[in-house]
Order: C-alpha cells, then sequence, then structure tokens
C-alpha cells in the first residue's frame, strides 16, 4: 500500500498538489474546506491515488462544488464502489461562502484547487482565490527563478 506523499509540519499529509496553479493564477486568498466523500474515496485518497490538477470549483446555489477531481477507484471495492471524476460538494461556513462569492463575482477572478490533504484524519483541499496572469507575468516568474538559481550556484561554489 503506498501512503500518502508527504508529511507536513504541522500534521498534514498532502495527497495531491496543483503546482500549475500558482504558476497559472496570482492567487490572492486561500481558505480550507472539508468534502463529503464516500468511504471508498477516502480509501482510494490515503493510498494516495487523487489528483486536481483538471480540477476547478464553483459556486451553485449557495453551495460550493469541486469538478474534475479525479479519485482513482478502490482496488478492493465491490460494486458499491465511487465514480472516479464525479462532482463533490464542499464544506464550508457560510460566512466563508459569502466571502468566495464576493470574490468571484469580481473581474477575472476564479476558485483553484491548491492541494488536497489529511489534517487530523479529515480530508481537507485549500482552494484560493484567483487571478489569472498573462504572459509576462509568467515570464518575470520564471526569470527571478533562473536568477535565485543562478545566485544560489554561485555562492554554492564561493564557499568551496
Amino acid at each position: 500500500m503506498v501512503a500518502a506523499k508527504k508529511q507536513q509540519g504541522d500534521g498534514r499529509k498532502v495527497i495531491a498538489e496543483n503546482p500549475k496553479a500558482r504558476y497559472d493564477y496570482a492567487i490572492l486568498e486561500t481558505m480550507e474546506a472539508g468534502m463529503v466523500l464516500t468511504g471508498t474515496e477516502v480509501k482510494s485518497m490515503r493510498a494516495g491515488k487523487a489528483t486536481i490538477k483538471e480540477g476547478y470549483v464553483r459556486l451553485d446555489g449557495g453551495e460550493a462544488f469541486i469538478y474534475g477531481m479525479n479519485v482513482a477507484t478502490y482496488e478492493q471495492g465491490n460494486v458499491f464502489n465511487h465514480e472516479p471524476m464525479r462532482t463533490r460538494k464542499l464544506l464550508l461556513h457560510r460566512k466563508e461562502l459569502e466571502d468566495l462569492h464576493v470574490h468571484t463575482t469580481r473581474k477575472g477572478n476564479t476558485l483553484v484547487p491548491l492541494s488536497l490533504y489529511f489534517k487530523e484524519g479529515r480530508a481537507k483541499l485549500l482552494i484560493g482565490v484567483a487571478k489569472g496572469k498573462d504572459k509576462g507575468d509568467k515570464r518575470q516568474v520564471i526569470a527571478e527563478r533562473d536568477m535565485k538559481r543562478q545566485v544560489d550556484r554561485e555562492l554554492k561554489s564561493a564557499r568551496y
């Protein structure tokens, strides 16, 4: 059995991350949400078999849902196994939902899943209020990362 990817210092076991979201979007605010899951989904997640790369969050009728999150079917499951790409409801307080609604009504803002993890035995999803980056912003991020890597390399070689 394969365990979740890594253990964070704050007791979180990360199952899946979405690094492309931080590259494509500027994250304005983050929020942690619980999820309504079935038993086989939780078992499959504990085995590390979930992805959120294609996922997105949408508000419908005063509730939040995640679409496109893939949780592989549980191998030891039976006829009651879950559907891998089903829509899952997110558990948020009313005030949090209202805040998300205000953010998403602004032009250019969207909700993206950033990380899927277990915290104190419960599955959580870190969602971010994001604004799309243009090509110039992405190039600037790449240039800064390359510059930092070059400086680190120079410092490391200067020590020896």
